[in-house]
């Protein structure tokens, strides 16, 4: 196996900006990276086999390889559909799942937690971006994809301080990109049977987590009265009077950590 792709019967999926390249095989994902990504798919192996651990669904560590060329992770596959495959009527029945699944993940003993996500190490990144120029408009909100990327994190920077107090009081394992493609739902019940792309998971404030979620689901809601609807049905069921001055926060620094 090599950082060009596993031996065997696997079938391509996707190729990263980053190099890397992704394939299926009957059970499981294989994913390979040339030298330049080794470190990262370490870093994303060892979250993978730490939250398998602690009894969070989601892939395990099958197999991994590393060489001058590059590296290799194989993983279970989790079975399912992406929940943002599902239609809105769907997405509702599976609403309330999601929410219990994430309140399960977040209350994973934190001290325990050997990764880190926290809105210092965010900021970090976010400026490192920026600097170089990477950030992808694309996933920026709409409103702010004619903003050169330097504007839109000089307008978070002067928060940063208040949100480290408040990450402080409500730091959590977060996940790190929970958004609907990463979270695997049964399609006869539509629970949860897994979380996916676990490469980003550390601890955090909650709202690094909630902010993406709730504002990915809004794509699929057929309107605005419902989307706010179940704004407050996740809430309600997660535990938690959503803060949308937080949630803005969070998801307008997350587009900028991406590059």
């Amino acid at each position: 196996m090599s950082s060009a792709g596993p031996s065997g019967d696997w079938s391509p999926v996707t190729t990263g900006e980053s190099g890397a390249a992704v394939f299926r095989g009957s059970d499981a994902y294989a994913k390979c990276v040339p030298a330049s990504g080794v470190a990262d798919l370490e870093d994303e192996r060892d979250r993978v086999a730490w939250l398998a651990e602690h009894g969070v669904p989601g892939p395990r560590v099958l197999d991994w390889h590393s060489g001058d060329a590059g590296a290799c992770l194989v993983t279970s596959a989790v079975c399912g559909v992406p929940a943002d495959q599902v239609s809105a009527a769907d997405l509702r029945i599976a609403w309330p799942h999601i929410a219990d699944a994430v309140r399960r993940l977040h209350e994973l003993p934190v001290e325990d937690c050997p990764f880190r996500r926290d809105v210092d190490t965010m900021v970090a990144v976010a400026h490192d971006v920026v600097a170089r120029g990477a950030v992808n408009p694309a996933f920026l909100p709409v409103d702010q994809q004619h903003t050169p990327a330097s504007e839109l994190l000089a307008r978070l920077v002067p928060q940063v301080a208040r949100r480290r107090g408040q990450e402080a009081l409500d730091l959590v394992v977060c996940h790190g990109d929970l958004c609907l493609p990463n979270i695997i739902l049964d399609p006869r019940t539509f629970d949860v049977s897994g979380f996916v792309d676990l490469g980003r998971l550390g601890s955090a404030d909650r709202y690094a987590d909630l902010a993406l979620l709730v504002a990915n689901a809004r794509e699929t809601w057929e309107d605005e009265q419902r989307a706010r609807s179940a704004d407050r049905a996740f809430g309600e069921r997660y535990g938690v009077t959503l803060d949308r001055d937080r949630l803005r926060f969070y998801l307008h620094l997350d587009p900028l950590t991406w590059g």
